[in-house]
């Protein structure tokens, strides 16, 4: 995501902070991503699921764009990412709809009344993000699933956070490991779907991979 800083900490620390302004238009550019990529999501969801997983999230993002802009401009970033996780739910349809907007809902819970979000909080949000995810679906890493990118993604950020990297490096590292992640459901078995699933990537876990890369401005 883009941030804000004042001029002296951003010197030392590019990207400290993270504002409602960077957090609405990092959501932007996740239509603007996922429209790009639906065709492909879609032909990786013929194999494993209904074969609409990019279309479907088209249609979300698209609402998540609207309810942003009748939001008003003093909307908190937790507020921002709840709206988002409510608008999700009821606009996706399939399984990914309420997964990714329970991410949102969990994330927004855990930011709460925040004005800007700093690296410890974002660490929080994704872990609470990928937590929520995985009581949701009921399901581990190694299930080929979102899971599989959000949640090394999120042990990737905290770890660099807590090592005290700026948090553009913290979120460069996360998006590397989700996307390893996501490459590693190629190797798994879906619960649902045994053999059938192998040597497959699972199409959320791709799509989470692009989330990530947009909300990071990448």
């Amino acid at each position: 995501m883009s941030a804000s800083a004042s001029p002296s900490a951003a010197a030392q620390h590019p990207a400290v902070t993270i504002d409602a302004d960077a957090l609405r238009a990092a959501l932007g550019r996740c239509r603007i991503v996922v429209e790009r990529h639906a065709a492909y999501l879609t032909r990786l969801d013929t194999v494993l699921g209904d074969g609409d997983h990019g279309d479907n999230l088209v249609i979300g993002f698209r609402a998540v764009d609207a309810l942003l802009a009748e939001l008003p401009v003093e909307t908190l970033p937790g507020e921002l990412l709840r709206a988002v996780g409510h608008r999700l739910v009821a606009a996706v349809g399939g399984a990914s709809g309420p997964l990714y907007g329970t991410a949102f809902l969990e994330a927004g819970a855990r930011a709460d009344d925040a004005t800007r979000l700093d690296g410890a909080a974002l660490a929080g949000m994704l872990r609470a993000a990928a937590d929520g995810l995985a009581r949701r679906g009921r399901c581990a890493v190694g299930d080929k699933t979102i899971l599989d990118t959000l949640a090394p993604a999120a042990d990737a950020f905290e770890t660099a956070i807590r090592d005290g990297r700026p948090l553009r490096e913290a979120y460069a590292a996360a998006v590397r490991a989700g996307r390893e992640g996501a490459l590693s459901t190629r190797r798994g078995l879906a619960l649902r779907l045994g053999e059938r699933s192998a040597g497959h990537l699972d199409p959320g876990a791709v799509s989470c991979v692009l989330l990530l890369r947009a909300l990071g401005g990448r």
